[in-house]
């Protein structure tokens, strides 16, 4: 498929219109990144679509069971190539208040419905976890390029773009996986996502307003900015939730919960904070996805702010809603990446929130699509590179390559 954008109603001429346009948004004020689960599939993860294919090739039985419970529709385990795949997140909140009340009522199809329930966890796990390799010793992604160079791309162009005074870049994610955590890690990149501590990391969201500086630095420094803020707003595979506390754990020690996980099958709770449970949301997890949710509200709201989304599929109303109602700050810039977007802004297999957001026509609305075109590698080399000198230094350079007869005086540019 060809290179399609489109940008309000106007079409987008090619990829080097594109890249301008990228190109200013990155030097706004404040500028953001949303990455949905598409964006890892480089790096060893899961489609939505694939995640529930592989759970129904390999908990057969348990899918079934889903089906003739009314959990799921009939259409979500046949054939692969025409199954309507449900929203996986949304099954596990059902999957889990059933759970609640079979447990008051002592039913006898509670077990069944924890097997259920765990093997469908598991494959969440499976699509999250990246490579195994990666979990069980710190650094070891870091040697493993190819798969997180268009993560490390990112991350390092859009810390690069940051202005003198300018507020570091977030990365929102609903992903579970550590890709963004280990590509920073990599380049020596501080993340700011909401914990403190060394070995205790509680979550604590005063840190948001924190940033890192170069202390040895006079003056303002060109590129000063040493951080980027995340926010994983469905959870991780690394927070595990303790006294009604919610902590941080090194990957190694996270790594070696997964794969207990994953190796027992008579296991029906990971420990980690993937598809938590109902009955502590409100005391926990409800608190610090709250408190996640509203950072990602409040960027959004932010004067001259630009947010990319890449991999998301649309398919968490929650955010839909929220990046609806943003297009009410009259200076937010929105750029959409979505693979299956053709040019066609009406087509029938648009998730509707994006269809609605096209329908707006609104100028600050970019969508691009073209299949391959609209992955994470290619955001990553459509991104500007980072600029090496400011405004005064190209002035003394176009000087330099004029007659000198027509030049300017030197000593007015110096």
């Amino acid at each position: 498929m060809a290179f399609v954008g489109i940008r309000g109603a106007t079409p987008l001429k090619d990829a080097i219109e594109l890249r301008a346009h990228l190109a200013t948004l990155l030097r706004l004020e404040n500028v953001g990144i949303f990455l949905g689960a598409g964006a890892s599939v480089a790096a060893g993860g899961k489609t939505m679509w694939h995640l529930w294919d592989d759970f129904v090739d390999t908990s057969p039985n348990e899918a079934q069971w889903m089906v003739d419970n009314e959990f799921v529709e009939p259409s979500a385990v046949d054939d692969p190539l025409v199954r309507d795949v449900p929203n996986v997140e949304k099954l596990g909140d059902a999957l889990e208040i059933a759970r609640v009340e079979w447990r008051r009522q002592n039913s006898v199809h509670l077990p069944e419905l924890e097997r259920a329930r765990a093997h469908l966890a598991r494959a969440v796990v499976r699509a999250a976890q990246l490579q195994p390799s990666w979990w069980t010793s710190p650094g070891g992604a870091e040697a493993d390029a190819e798969q997180l160079q268009h993560h490390r791309a990112v991350l390092q162009k859009l810390v690069a773009a940051r202005q003198p005074g300018q507020a570091a870049p977030w990365v929102f994610t609903t992903n579970y996986d550590l890709a963004i955590e280990w590509a920073a890690e990599s380049i020596d990149l501080q993340v700011v996502d909401g914990f403190l501590g060394i070995h205790g990391r509680r979550f604590s969201p005063q840190s948001f307003d924190l940033g890192f500086r170069n202390t040895q630095a006079r003056g303002e420094a060109r590129f000063g900015v040493y951080n980027i803020y995340l926010a994983k707003l469905h959870g991780s595979l690394s927070w595990r939730e303790d006294a009604e506390q919610v902590y941080e754990v090194q990957a190694p020690l996270a790594g070696q919960q997964i794969q207990e996980f994953l190796g027992d099958a008579a296991k029906t709770e990971l420990g980690l904070m993937v598809m938590p449970r109902a009955a502590k949301y409100m005391q926990t997890v409800g608190y610090v996805l709250g408190e996640l949710f509203r950072r990602l509200s409040e960027f959004l709201s932010r004067p001259q702010t630009s947010l990319v989304v890449c991999g998301y599929g649309f398919g968490d109303e929650h955010i839909n809603r929220l990046l609806r109602s943003a297009l009410l700050n009259p200076t937010l810039q929105l750029v959409v990446y979505f693979p299956g977007f053709s040019g066609d802004t009406t087509a029938a297999t648009l998730p509707e929130a994006l269809r609605k957001l096209l329908s707006l026509k609104n100028p600050r609305v970019t969508v691009v699509g073209g299949g391959e075109d609209a992955h994470l590698d290619k955001l990553a080399s459509q991104l500007p590179d980072p600029l090496l000198y400011d405004d005064d230094m190209r002035k003394l350079e176009k000087v330099l390559r004029e007659p000198l007869s027509d030049a300017a005086n030197l000593e007015d540019i110096l």
